[in-house]
């Protein structure tokens, strides 16, 4: 004879962390979850739990949620650019001829490695391409191939003297610091 000892309750999702139409909505949880990924991608499901006050298997579907609705699209390792010897970075303004498409844009910059990021933008350039190199003497060669792209009609670089943040992969998350009261 099985003795039943209670039901069997499906936990419900609270309201605010249900989907709603292509957004989901997250809770301070889930962008605590978040943070502490970011920092820590390789973070053990129970250490985020600990630093959450969750069991290691919410975290799981917390995380595994957030993964599904394209939250988040992966797990990376974080390279240093100087360690690989990439020390010198500028961001290019391109001017391009007047039917270049982002498609165009985006097939052409990532032919070449040392574009990082590219962006269309807002504004007179027509998109704005992020390149790191290992010296000047590579960057100006980058530019160079940059520049010889048949849509491109002029640049305008800016070259990095120093980074003042660094937030890749917070999207927000980021909690700042607290205010001072004063003492």
């Amino acid at each position: 004879m099985i003795k039943r000892v209670g039901t069997l309750v499906k936990h419900r999702q609270p309201e605010i962390l249900r989907a709603r139409g292509d957004v989901l909505q997250m809770d301070d949880v889930d962008r605590r979850i978040i943070a502490l990924l970011s920092a820590e991608a390789r973070a053990s499901y129970a250490e985020i739990g600990a630093a959450v006050k969750l069991s290691a298997p919410a975290v799981k579907r917390r995380v595994d949620r957030l993964r599904a609705s394209g939250v988040i699209r992966g797990f990376t390792a974080v390279l240093d650019p100087a360690a690989i010897g990439w020390t010198t970075e500028a961001f290019v303004e391109l001017f391009c001829t007047g039917k270049t498409t982002p498609a165009q844009i985006r097939a052409a910059t990532k032919r070449h490695p040392e574009v990082v990021g590219a962006y269309t933008v807002s504004g007179e350039a027509d998109a704005l391409v992020h390149l790191r190199a290992a010296d000047m003497v590579h960057l100006e060669q980058a530019l160079e191939r940059l520049r010889a792209e048949s849509f491109v009609t002029s640049t305008r670089s800016m070259i990095v003297l120093s980074r003042l943040v660094d937030d890749i992969g917070t999207l927000g998350t980021r909690v700042p610091p607290a205010a001072s009261n004063g003492t």
